[in-house]
């Protein structure tokens, strides 16, 4: 709900209260995970060496600055929701489906870690689908759906990396 001058303004969008809830809270996961995944790839980017370095360094900048831009999109879906978006380190690790990764991997284990971690994200979008359609929520379901072909686009490329 938004506020004015103190006064709670109730929202009547079509979706009911307890609904728009369920699926802010599912975004939220959304958001979590695509946040650590941008992380995960940001890192990578900047700590990538050995042979595929200018290859990989030049992908993963692609992967998170697609990525930095869907959050807004998520964040500002679940804000047209009437929730808060979460926004900390400490509510996105709380949240996300994904762990972050200790230390530098080599550059094909980085590859397998984003294969993972885009495959979750995927899961967690694709999670949501249900909540959505039972509440007739478009929008929302055409987020769920641009963001499922990224990332499984995505992990399909990664994946190529790591045949011989």
């Amino acid at each position: 709900m938004s506020t004015k001058k103190g006064k709670a303004t109730s929202i009547n969008i079509g979706i009911s209260d307890k609904d728009r809830e369920k699926i802010a809270k599912g975004l939220s996961g959304l958001l979590a995970d695509s946040y650590t995944l941008y992380l995960m790839t940001h890192n990578f980017h900047w700590n990538v060496t050995g042979p595929e370095f200018n290859s990989l360094h030049l992908m993963f900048m692609a992967q998170y600055t697609e990525q930095w831009n869907a959050l807004d999109i998520i964040a500002e879906r679940i804000r047209a929701l009437g929730h808060p978006a979460p926004g900390t380190y400490r509510e996105f690790v709380k949240l996300a489906s994904i762990k972050e990764v200790e230390g530098v991997p080599r550059a094909m284990d980085m590859v397998r870690h984003l294969v993972a971690a885009q495959e979750a994200t995927a899961r967690t979008a694709r999670n949501l689908f249900p909540l959505a359609d039972a509440a007739n929520d478009q929008p929302t379901a055409d987020v769920l759906t641009q963001r499922l072909e990224v990332h499984e686009k995505t992990a399909w490329m990664l994946r190529s990396l790591l045949e011989d």
